[in-house]
């Protein structure tokens, strides 16, 4: 494990987890119904093509190198969020207040 600054809290959990005091309440059912919506959310079946700038696509690859991950996996995860939400263009945000 890397160097991690925890506080007390965090340093709390850290030792009930490692002393295996965690009990799961993930049912089979629940299990099923989890991997058939990751599944359903991974599938890859559409393919789109883009224009983008030249150094937009190197900051990307730049992103996707730090974060140890295919360049286009990260663009594919970026929009996801966006599409469904989860990602908020803030710029826009402030501009609408």
């Amino acid at each position: 494990m890397t160097n991690l600054i925890l506080d007390e809290e965090e340093q709390k959990l850290l030792a009930a987890f490692e002393a295996d005091e965690f009990e799961s309440i993930l049912t089979e059912g629940r299990k099923g119904d989890l991997a058939k919506a990751a599944e359903a959310a991974f599938k890859k079946d559409k393919r789109i093509n883009i224009r983008i700038s030249a150094r937009d696509l190197a900051a990307l690859q730049r992103r996707a190198l730090q974060e140890g991950l295919p360049y286009q996996t990260l663009v594919a995860s970026v929009l996801h969020k966006y599409a469904s939400g989860s990602l908020r263009d803030v710029m826009a945000e402030n501009i609408r207040s």
